[in-house]
C-alpha cells in the first residue's frame, strides 16, 4: 500500500539550514554570496565541512557527498537542508542513499537543474515532500532575482503561503487537470529513464524546464519522453524557463513548437513559460503536493505550500 507523503515541519525565524555539496565542485566566493542570501531571510546556516572539497568536476567523492546529506538529514538541529549548486554529479550518489533512513528525519530539501536526480527520488522512495528551488552558487545568477527566489522560499518554508498561483506565458493545449507535481531540469527527468530511479509519471502535473540546448536536443529529450509512454501517462505538464543556447531568437521560436508538438494529442492540459527553473526568479514549487492546471486562465496552482 503506498504510503501517505510526509510533509516536512515548517521552519521559523532563526532555524539553523544545512548547506551541503552533491554535484559539481563550488567556488568559495559564489557560496559566500548565496549564504549571505540565506541569512538575510532570517536562518542560521550550518555549512559542511566538505562544500568546497574537489574531485575533478564534482565536490569530493560520491561516497563523501551520499554520506554528507545522510549525516546533514540525520542531524535533528539542521531543520532544512540547502544544495550548494547543480552542475553535474548528483545521480552517481543515488545508489549510496538510504532513503528509508531520510524518511525517519523528515525536512525541507532544495534545489534543481542537476538536483532534478534528487528530487524525485526523495517524493517517491522517502514519501517526503522536496523543493525545487534556489541554490547558493550560482554563476551569472541575477543578484535581485536571487533575492526574491529566497524569498518565496522563505514564505513557503514557514508556512506564511499556503498555496500560491503562477502565470504562464502561453496555453499549448487546452484543459484542466490536477495532480501531484513533479520533475525538473528536462535533460534530467529524460536521463532518468530505464533506470530504477525513473519518475512514476501517472496521473502527475509534469513541471520541466531546461537552460543552455539547442532547439534539436529539446526536442530530441521531449521525443525520448513521449516515445516511451511517459508524457501520456501525466495529467497534465507545464513548462518552466527553457533558456535556449545563446538565447538566440530562433532557438526559442522552435522550442516554443518542439514543446506544442510533442505534447500533442495527449489530451491534456500544457502551460508554457512559468516563472520557475534556470535565469527566472526561480519561485519554488513543492514536489509531492497537488497541483492544478487551467489552460483557459493559464494558472498552474500549488494548492498546498508543502510543510506542516
Amino acid at each position: 500500500m503506498k504510503r501517505e507523503i510526509i510533509r516536512p515541519p515548517k521552519l521559523k525565524a532563526g532555524d539553523t539550514v544545512g548547506v551541503v555539496s552533491l554535484a559539481a565542485a563550488v567556488e568559495k566566493e559564489s557560496l559566500e554570496r548565496g549564504l549571505g542570501l540565506l541569512r538575510s531571510i532570517g536562518f542560521r546556516t550550518r555549512v559542511s565541512n566538505r562544500v568546497l572539497d574537489r574531485d575533478d568536476i564534482l565536490a569530493g567523492s560520491d561516497r563523501a557527498r551520499a554520506d554528507e546529506l545522510q549525516a546533514f538529514f540525520a542531524d535533528p538541529d539542521i531543520r532544512a537542508i540547502f544544495v550548494a549548486r547543480g552542475g553535474y554529479g548528483s545521480g552517481r550518489i543515488l545508489p549510496l542513499l538510504d532513503f528509508e533512513a531520510i524518511a525517519l528525519t523528515p525536512k525541507p530539501f532544495i534545489g534543481f537543474s542537476d538536483i532534478t536526480f534528487l528530487l524525485n527520488p526523495i517524493v517517491e522512495r522517502a514519501r517526503m515532500v522536496s523543493f525545487h528551488g534556489p541554490m547558493l552558487a550560482l554563476e551569472n545568477e541575477i543578484q535581485e532575482r536571487h533575492r526574491l527566489s529566497f524569498e518565496h522560499l522563505r514564505k513557503l518554508l514557514t508556512g506564511e503561503i499556503d498555496n500560491f498561483e503562477m502565470e504562464a506565458q502561453h496555453a499549448l493545449h487546452p484543459g484542466t487537470a490536477t495532480g501531484e507535481l513533479m520533475g525538473g531540469c528536462l535533460s534530467i527527468v529524460s536521463d532518468m529513464l530505464g533506470t530504477p530511479y525513473v519518475p512514476n509519471f501517472d496521473g502527475k502535473i509534469l513541471f520541466l524546464e531546461e537552460v543552455g540546448e539547442r532547439a534539436y536536443r529539446i526536442d530530441r529529450m521531449l521525443v525520448q519522453l513521449r516515445q516511451s509512454g511517459a508524457l501520456a501517462r501525466c495529467a497534465g505538464i507545464v513548462f518552466g524557463a527553457i533558456r535556449p543556447f545563446g538565447g538566440e531568437e530562433n532557438e526559442a521560436r522552435m522550442i516554443h513548437r518542439f514543446a506544442a508538438e510533442q505534447t500533442a494529442g495527449l489530451g491534456i492540459p500544457v502551460l508554457f513559460g512559468i516563472d520557475a527553473g534556470h535565469f527566472t526568479n526561480n519561485l519554488a514549487l513543492p514536489f509531492g503536493v497537488p497541483a492544478r492546471i487551467d489552460a483557459a486562465t493559464r494558472r498552474l496552482t500549488i494548492l498546498e505550500s508543502g510543510v506542516r
